[in-house]
């Protein structure tokens, strides 16, 4: 549950940065939208193969 946690938590930390780019048209938000999006995705993909191997040795 504790990587549920940090993907959770690392979603709702961009929730004010999502806001910002597409209400305000802020552009550096913009930038900081595509990092997280793209730790988002290195997260699910460290989920993923750590569910896989758990799976695995099971």
């Amino acid at each position: 549950m504790k990587r549920f946690d940090e993907l959770r938590d690392l979603v709702m930390s961009l929730e004010g940065d999502f806001q910002k780019f597409y209400d305000k048209s802020n552009q550096a938000a913009g930038t900081r939208v595509r990092k997280g999006m793209q730790d988002l995705k290195n997260l699910a993909q460290d989920i993923r193969v750590e569910v896989q191997n758990m799976k695995n040795n099971a």
